[in-house]
């Protein structure tokens, strides 16, 4: 879980700082989201062995929690920026409430998790399930060990 948020900021860092890149720097980064997008796909399609069927239904239940989550993570990353970059001066309660709204953000992600999971209930038996959160933590560190890499 630790390596999806991270991979989860890199990529919101990442798509921040290209609004203030020229429009190359954007294409580039939208193509990378989409390659690691196709990647992922692929790979849980693999270690899940889906059905037609369960593919049919599960990959729509997937993207939507996918996007909810994306945004929830975005809105909390804006609220963080928006308030830290003057963090030195924040008042008391200003500091409270931000770190209330990084709560709220995390309990907001923790119910889409069990919602997401109940509806999954209905498509996928439990082992598949538990081989989701499996390949999307076996899936981050794989990208998160080639970012390293590339780095090197």
């Amino acid at each position: 879980m630790k390596n999806i948020k991270t991979i989860t900021l890199l990529l919101l860092f990442l798509s921040i700082a290209s609004y203030s890149q020229p429009g190359k720097f954007k294409e580039k980064l939208q193509q990378k989201k989409e390659q690691v997008k196709s990647m992922k796909i692929a790979y849980i399609t693999s270690e899940l062995d889906l059905t037609p069927d369960e593919a049919a239904k599960f990959w729509p239940l997937y993207n939507d929690f996918e996007e909810k989550q994306r945004e929830i993570r975005q809105e909390r990353i804006k609220n963080y920026m928006d308030r830290s970059q003057s963090s030195d001066k924040l008042t008391e309660k200003e500091a409270t409430t931000l770190i209330n709204q990084m709560e709220t953000a995390e309990e907001e992600l923790h119910q889409l998790r069990k919602k997401f999971i109940t509806n999954l209930k209905g498509v996928l038996p439990a082992t598949k399930i538990l081989k989701l959160k499996k390949a999307e933590d076996e899936f981050s560190k794989k990208l998160l060990q080639q970012y390293r890499d590339k780095r090197k």
